[in-house]
């Protein structure tokens, strides 16, 4: 059946914030009766409520907790608690060692610590973690972002995507990938920089992770304000043995 295929809808792939037609980066992520909701960056709750609500969501993940991939946890935890959300339990929420803490102090207003604990069940991410949620077998690993950082591969009835977070190229995102069907990964510099240390991929770098992992097919996203879309998949095309697509807001690939 249709439904039964993995499906990536893109909520939003804007970097590093939202503009007026796209949200930051967010993706819902289905298979049969299961959704996972894959970063919340700025304006990406909106998007999501177009598909599925809150509270249809089986399990949130979370790549790092840079603002422009996490951002709409805030919101999404007021309408978990005090709107007409009525959850039947706390939605696992999967991100980096410190997440709960981190969105508590940011949401605690009061001497008084933020229940976040009601609204999120909180599992943190360590490499190789491991869950499954409905239908669908998640594996992350720790991936090179300056911060503690993330890449996901999830499968379902014998297909797979592999979501790169935000990381400079690396052994263990390459690993994760290999065979995969699909990867959504970043492309975020113009350029690799020529000082300091790198924590992006460039087209051609995203290009080259595809080609080395033997991807079925390229997904490019979290394209930076100094590339247009279309540069960004010429670019990663010249390093890249299939085809490249844009991760464009509203977009859904079904992956078979």
């Amino acid at each position: 059946m249709a439904s039964d295929l993995l499906r990536l809808t893109v909520l939003g792939s804007a970097t590093p914030y939202a503009s007026a037609d796209n949200p930051c980066s967010g993706y819902l992520v289905s298979s049969g009766g299961t959704r996972v909701w894959v970063d919340a960056g700025s304006g990406t709750l909106a998007q999501l409520q177009r598909y599925v609500r809150l509270d249809e969501v089986d399990a949130i993940w979370i790549s790092h907790l840079h603002a422009d991939h996490s951002a709409d946890l805030l919101t999404a935890y007021y309408a978990a608690l005090f709107a007409d959300i009525r959850l039947a339990a706390p939605i696992p929420l999967y991100g980096p060692p410190g997440i709960s803490d981190r969105l508590a102090h940011f949401l605690t207003n009061t001497a008084t610590r933020s229940p976040v604990e009601s609204a999120f069940a909180f599992h943190e991410l360590h490499d190789g973690h491991q869950a499954r949620i409905g239908e669908l077998t998640l594996t992350s690993r720790a991936v090179d972002h300056g911060i503690p950082a993330f890449a996901l591969r999830i499968e379902a009835e014998g297909r797979s995507l592999v979501y790169s977070g935000d990381t400079a190229p690396c052994v263990n995102l390459t690993t994760l990938a290999k065979g995969c069907d699909v990867l959504l990964c970043e492309a975020e510099s113009a350029q690799v920089p020529t000082g300091g240390e790198q924590v992006h991929h460039t087209p051609e770098d995203a290009g080259a992770t595809a080609s080395m992992a033997g991807a079925g097919r390229l997904i490019v996203t979290h394209v930076g304000p100094f590339l247009s879309p279309q540069q960004a998949v010429a670019r990663a095309s010249a390093h890249c043995n299939g085809p490249v697509d844009y991760a464009a807001p509203g977009a859904v690939f079904t992956i078979d």
